[in-house]
């Protein structure tokens, strides 16, 4: 198949049709056709003028629908880690981002869809004998394709406003982006005129203003586009029976809408943010007439205020204004008449004359394709095989597919973009365009799709089956083996499972749930996006539940519930019980207390047939409840039908410690460590458990030497560095056994500041909320709680507070520290963890209490916690206390 047109829209749809093509297993030969050295930048982005400016933040301009955050990620990994949501790129920065998209799509897919350019312009496209299509080529080739995708982008209006002395005075600039077009008006003399007032006139203007020199722009209303805010409000949706009303009531209805926004908000932009998801349906619901008149009487208004200036763009036209460098002017071009010193005498309709060197045409792209002479839409609307849109706006579509004249056969030609205005007159940004890319993929592949073999699915551990094929099945299986016994490779594994078939969700969602929770080296929400697309492909009614499962939890979406009932209907789904109950690899269902958490598994056991994975959880859960001897049996029956079961070890090693066995757990789980342990995921945390034995045995010089040998960051990093090394170092600090400066630099050296300041999870929120104290780093613990404030209702309730209390004990504010501290304790629980992880808290309380002089509540508080389990740190701290 072939795709004439490799800028955006292009771009957008090869790699579009290469992911799709590649999780259907469909082989494809893809012709693109373009003559620009690069692929990806078209006209819009090849600019490399750092002052043309995307017109859409950041946050918008993804080039997958589905995975909203994909550009903001791609330049957190490309130079620019700080980057804002709401920042507007260069325009050429964008383009290189869709360059390194299309090529990473042709790189995955390799193998099944092969991808050639062609550096030419396609001047033709007709019927062969057999139904294809012939496209005839500028270089004297032709290719012959069963689908062409025709993505053309915005094609450059007639300039019939243009007096004929213009033509011949070699003074106009008809296409202001053809490759070095403005090169002699940017070096040379004189002022400047530039006909349009919209965009394209603002990135002119930026490029050739100067001082010494006046750039005059003028078009009909004389209005330059208005400005994006700094920090944008939230969309105001507009009221429901918008898209009923004729255009003097819409008219009517619009301005109302944008009077409440300036009533409830004192701005007008969360309105026409508003109107934009029902924009295509209003303009579907005009009649031509009102189309018609629209155009003439609305349009202008409706452009400046709908395509905004970015902030930065506009404080430069407002520099150039204000220095008179800048001078709009409403009218149109009548007359022109050469000058001595070769320049050019322009006069407006408005009376006025402006003696220019240059006149640039910026009235933007052609609305209907009869004012473009363009051979390929003049061929194909001579021979039928498309027809003029609504106005003779673009071209006629059936969902973008080429409609033909009436008569006429249809071809399997697409478009999209630009050349759908007529029928959706919202086409041309990058959240419209992608979406229609991956509708034209889809509709292209459609015709490809092979049936589906009939044979008997794999099946995961415990027999559940896999919608995926035998090699990819056992990867998945390893992955989830070494996830029961918390053995390191799951991620590579499931990274495995998802090359091997593009299209098996689990094995995706799987990798976004490790990633999102278990602080594995995921690009979490492309994972998630992928088990997305795939699940709607091939998929069983289980593997969607699991999939939107993990959507939820991720997203934050009521996850908890989701995967409680999604365990009442599949007991038998190791990962999801894993993923349910609090231990150590996953901080589990936060509302659940000990006894729901071991009713759910207790439950889901008997599907595994005597298994020892859920009894390993099961251990775990009996000693949170105190039943210490119960969970030790557990764990130990569990450890002899799997001596690697790290969820057993886990389980018994929190027996000795809440049990007071101090120098015996610190003996035995430090021969396992060295010993069995050496495979671990968690081995950190297994050090660290050791550490606070150590912490309880009062042996400081221990602590020190155990976290430099294994818990620093040259051995840890990422969300384990936060929740293992960074909270030892506080709770070192806490205890009194770690005096002088401690190594917590290194420890936020080793974690990405999105993990820091922005964390998913309440559980690492808090431990990020310690490692912040830890380093004193008020600014960015206030910009985690801002955050915690925003998130979901566990960061937001307990979190944010906790926040505030730990920035007290920072700023030696004890009254403060000790009353938000104390309120935050009992809901600690919500957080998820453990309870001898979520005890640093109440570590901190009694540091709070005896720094302030509370010296009775810190006594009760150490004898409660004597009576709890016995500690040699705790009887010194009493005893100094006493004293």
């Amino acid at each position: 198949m072939g795709i004439v047109g490799a800028g955006a829209a292009g771009a957008l749809t090869a790699i579009q049709l290469c992911e799709t093509a590649v999780r259907r297993t469909t082989p494809l030969d893809l012709v693109l056709i373009d003559p620009a050295p690069e692929a990806g930048r078209g006209v819009a982005y090849a600019t490399p003028d750092p002052r043309h400016r995307l017109n859409i933040p950041a946050s918008g301009m993804s080039c997958y629908p589905d995975d909203p955050t994909h550009f903001l990620r791609w330049l957190h990994t490309h130079g620019e880690p700080t980057v804002s949501p709401c920042a507007f790129l260069p325009r050429h920065r964008y383009g290189a981002y869709l360059a390194d998209a299309l090529g990473q799509a042709i790189i995955r897919s390799h193998g099944t869809v092969s991808v050639r350019r062609l550096r030419t312009i396609a001047t033709s496209c007709t019927r062969t004998v057999g139904g294809r299509a012939l496209l005839g080529l500028a270089d004297g080739q032709s290719l012959t394709a069963d689908s062409v995708v025709l993505a053309t982008g915005l094609l450059p209006a007639a300039l019939d406003w243009a007096p004929a002395p213009l033509w011949g005075s070699g003074r106009l600039v008809p296409d202001p982006w053809a490759p070095g077009a403005l090169d002699a008006a940017r070096d040379g003399e004189g002022d400047v005129l530039l006909v349009g007032t919209g965009l394209t006139a603002v990135d002119v203007a930026l490029t050739l203003e100067r001082p010494g020199r006046r750039v005059h722009a003028v078009s009909r209303g004389g209005e330059l586009p208005r400005t994006h805010a700094l920090v944008p409000l939230p969309p105001l949706a507009p009221r429901p029976d918008l898209v009923a009303l004729p255009l003097d009531d819409l008219r009517s209805a619009v301005r109302r809408h944008v009077a409440e926004a300036l009533r409830a908000h004192g701005d007008w932009r969360p309105a026409v943010d508003g109107l934009r998801p029902l924009t295509q349906e209003l303009w579907a619901s005009l009649s031509d007439g009102e189309r018609a008149e629209f155009l003439a009487r609305d349009a202008s208004r409706w452009n400046v205020h709908r395509h905004r200036m970015s902030p930065v763009t506009a404080e430069a036209v407002g520099r150039a204004l204000a220095a008179g460098r800048l001078r709009p002017h409403t009218g149109r071009v009548r007359d022109v008449a050469p000058v001595g010193d070769g320049g050019l005498a322009v006069t407006l309709t408005s009376g006025r004359t402006v003696r220019v060197g240059w006149v640039i045409n910026c009235t933007g792209p052609a609305l209907r394709l009869a004012d473009h002479p363009h051979p390929l839409w003049q061929g194909l609307l001579a021979d039928g095989l498309a027809t003029p849109g609504p106005l003779g706006i673009g071209v006629a579509t059936d969902g973008g597919r080429l409609r033909p004249a009436p008569g006429h056969a249809a071809l399997r030609l697409y478009t999209l973009g630009a050349l759908r205005r007529g029928e959706l007159w919202e086409t041309t940004a990058i959240p419209e365009i992608r979406r229609q890319a991956a509708e034209v993929a889809a509709a292209v592949l459609e015709p490809l799709r092979r049936p589906a073999p009939a044979r008997r699915r794999p099946t995961d551990l415990h027999g559940l089956p896999l919608s995926t094929h035998a090699s990819a099945a056992a990867a998945y299986r390893a992955g989830l083996d070494r996830l029961l016994k918390v053995r390191a490779g799951a991620a590579d594994c499931f990274t495995r499972a998802v090359a091997l078939d593009p299209g098996f969700a689990l094995g995706h969602a799987a990798l976004a749930l490790v990633g999102h929770e278990a602080g594995a080296a995921v690009d979490v929400p492309r994972a998630l996006a992928d088990a997305q697309r795939a699940v709607r492909e091939r998929a069983c009614e289980r593997e969607r539940a699991f999939v939107d499962v993990v959507t939820r939890r991720v997203t934050g979406r009521d996850g908890d519930a989701a995967l409680v009932r999604y365990l009442d209907a599949y007991p038998g789904d190791a990962l999801a019980l894993a993923v349910a109950v609090p231990t150590i690899a996953f901080s589990g269902v936060t509302d659940l207390d000990s006894g729901a958490a071991r009713g759910l598994v207790e439950r889901c056991a008997p599907a595994y047939g005597g298994h020892w994975f859920p009894a390993s959880l099961l251990a775990f859960v009996r000693q949170e409840e105190g039943r210490y001897d119960e969970a030790a049996e557990l764990a130990r029956g569990a450890l002899a039908a799997e001596p690697a079961s790290g969820h057993a070890v886990h389980a018994l090693t929190h027996v000795y410690y809440e049990t007071g066995a101090h120098a015996r757990g610190r003996d035995w789980l430090d021969g396992w460590i060295g010993d069995r342990g050496r495979g671990a995921s968690h081995r950190a945390h297994f050090a660290w458990h050791v550490a606070l034995h150590e912490l309880a045995l009062d042996d400081s010089e221990s602590v020190r030497r155990r976290w430099f040998s294994q818990l620093s960051p040259e051995r840890v990093g990422g969300v384990r560095a936060l929740v293992d090394s960074g909270s030892l170092l506080w709770r070192a600090r806490l205890a009194g056994c770690w005096t002088g400066k401690q190594p917590v630099g290194d420890v936020l050296a080793a974690v990405e500041r999105e993990i820091l300041e922005r964390p998913a999870t309440p559980f690492t929120a808090l431990h990020s909320a310690l490692a912040l104290s830890c380093a004193g780093d008020l600014p960015a613990l206030r910009r985690l709680r801002g955050h915690a404030a925003d998130a979901d209702p566990v960061q937001r309730e307990v979190v944010a507070p906790l926040c505030d209390a730990l920035a007290a004990v920072v700023e030696e504010r004890w009254s403060d520290a000790v009353a938000g501290l104390e309120r935050v304790r009992p809901l600690l629980r919500r957080v998820g963890g453990s309870a001898a992880q979520r005890e640093v808290v109440e570590d901190t309380l009694l540091y709070a209490l005896v720094s302030g002089g509370r010296g009775e509540a810190a006594r009760r508080l150490l004898q409660s916690r004597l009576d709890r389990r016995d500690s040699p740190a705790d009887h010194r701290r009493l005893t100094a206390l006493r004293a």
